[in-house]
């Protein structure tokens, strides 16, 4: 098995320009032969939410519904914490395709198996 790294996302709308960091890197740690796998909690579950990434676009950056689309396309794994999901009081089945809907338990294996971790 090769290197990998787990992106946590807490990060909401409220700091988009947080939005973005993990989907970047993510994307460059893929381009460089790094498996690279993005857990998205609390507020960072509205990221992937249908039709919210559609209404973020910061500077010159593509809008955030494209890097998102880039990232998934490149193979980076996406989940989502179902517990934030009942936090927030969101359903389960309203995210984009591609991101999997999970629980606490997948969070600490993943970390566990990874080389590396970050928040954002």
């Amino acid at each position: 098995m090769g290197e990998n790294i787990l992106y946590i996302q807490t990060s909401g709308f409220d700091t988009p320009e947080r939005l973005y960091a993990p989907l970047v890197v993510a994307q460059s740690a893929k381009a460089m032969d790094i498996e690279a796998a993005i857990f998205f909690t609390l507020n960072g579950v509205l990221t992937v939410k249908k039709g919210e990434a559609e209404k973020i676009k910061l500077g010159n950056l593509p809008s955030l519904a494209e890097v998102l689309k880039k990232t998934i396309e490149m193979g980076v794994d996406m989940y989502v914490c179902d517990q934030s999901t009942q936090l927030l009081g969101l359903d389960r089945g309203n995210y984009v395709d591609g991101v999997k809907v999970v629980g606490a338990v997948t969070m600490n294996d993943l970390a566990l198996e990874a080389d590396a971790v970050i928040t954002f």
